[in-house]
This record gives C-alpha cells, sequence and structure tokens, in this order.
C-alpha cells in the first residue's frame, strides 16, 4: 500500500511539473546561425546532407526559446512529434538553409525532430509547428549574415580578424549586439563558429539580448573556408 502511494505521488509530481514546463511562458529566442566551414574544419566529423554540398553560407543552427534569468525550457510537451507533413511547402528552403552536416548524410529529418521537440515545443504557447520553421526561415533572409561581414571586408578565407571588428559590422548591420561562438580546429585556432541573435517571443523582430551575450572566442578568430 505505501509502494503504491509512493508512485502515485511519483506521478503526480512528474504531471506537474510537465504541466508547468508547457504554462510557463518563455521571455525571447535565441536564433542560431552556424558557419558550416566551422563546423567541418575541426576534429567532429562532417558530412553533406544527401542533397549535396550546401552553398557557401551561414545555415541555420535552430530557434530556441530561452528565460530571461540565463535558463531555457527544454522537451516541454512529448506527445508533439516532428510532422514533416506539415512542412511540405518549407521543404525546399528548410533543405537550403537548415542543413545537417552530422554523419552520417542525412536527409535532414532528424535534425528537424531534434530541434522541434527540443526547443520548438516550448514555443508551442506562441507558434505551431509550421510557424516556427517557417519563422526560423524569414529570419535567415532578414539576416543576411555573410553579406553584412562582407561588407566590412571580412571573408571566409582562412584569415584571421578581429573579434571586435566582428561584433561591430554585425552592430552596424543588424542594430543590435550578437552573441559570438568560437570553436577550435584541428590546430587550436579559434575560428567563427556560431552568431546568436535575440528575438521577441513571436520569433518575428530583433531586439536586444535580455541576456547579455556571452562569447568564448579569441580576441582574433578564422574565418575559415567553407
Amino acid at each position: 500500500m505505501r509502494l503504491n502511494y509512493s508512485i502515485l505521488i511519483k506521478h503526480l509530481i512528474l504531471q506537474y511539473l510537465s504541466v508547468f514546463c508547457l504554462s510557463k511562458d518563455f521571455d525571447f529566442f535565441y536564433f542560431v546561425l552556424k558557419w558550416p566551414g566551422a563546423y567541418c574544419d575541426s576534429k567532429h566529423s562532417c558530412c553533406y546532407p544527401k542533397t549535396g554540398k550546401p552553398a557557401t553560407d551561414f545555415t541555420i543552427h535552430g530557434l530556441w526559446p530561452e528565460y530571461k534569468d540565463g535558463s531555457y525550457p527544454s522537451n516541454c510537451d512529448p506527445n508533439s512529434v516532428f510532422e514533416k507533413s506539415q512542412l511540405s511547402d518549407l521543404m525546399t528552403n528548410l533543405q537550403k538553409d537548415w542543413p545537417s552536416l552530422s554523419c552520417p548524410s542525412s536527409n535532414g529529418f532528424r535534425f528537424w525532430s531534434h530541434e522541434w521537440e527540443k526547443h520548438g515545443t516550448c514555443s508551442e504557447s506562441q507558434i505551431d509547428q509550421h510557424d516556427y520553421f517557417e519563422a526560423a526561415l524569414n529570419l535567415k533572409k532578414k539576416v543576411n549574415l555573410l553579406q553584412i561581414l562582407r561588407v566590412a571586408r571580412i571573408e571566409p578565407d582562412d584569415g584571421f580578424y578581429s573579434l571586435d571588428n566582428i561584433v561591430r559590422a554585425i552592430i552596424k548591420g543588424i542594430g543590435h549586439t550578437p552573441r559570438i561562438e568560437c570553436n577550435k580546429d584541428s590546430h587550436g585556432n579559434s575560428q567563427l563558429y556560431q552568431i546568436y541573435f535575440c528575438m521577441d517571443s513571436s520569433g518575428s523582430e530583433i531586439i536586444e539580448c535580455l541576456v547579455p551575450p556571452k562569447g568564448r572566442c579569441d580576441s582574433k578568430v578564422q574565418f575559415p573556408k567553407f
């Protein structure tokens, strides 16, 4: 009898936590763009998607709900699974702008499923699955990051560039401060890897970050070829 009571209490706690996660609205999104040259030029293996090598451009990593205290929700609704049938009109752009570079080579469904189930389900109070992916694709069009850097003469040519100059160029082009994330190549060089932008909770407008952006980069970073 005591065992059954214990199980019931655990079940009620888990149910409460699930409802709490679904009901607690997030504060903003991180919209994260990834440089494929830095992903592939590292100790991690890299495989082009089944559609072929992506264009030489930043690609989407994700659209992630965040709280202003620095924490974030995840896996908020286990009953809301990725449905590729809902995204048929977006598929061409998903393959172009949101490809998977992980191995083995894939069609991207596993990557998108992971992003939706871990992050997207926590935005369902604001946008549904189709609108979630469409919002990220629209942001990618709005943030023409490679062109912004090229205007500042910052090119993916394996050269090393001042981190401050990269940030200033993006602020000039976007109007808001990004978060820069670097990774290391096989020689230990710090290289430009991911750029984070803060978005409002509708996923439509870039805002100044509620959580101060923090990066892990050297003062000079390499912008690798792709």
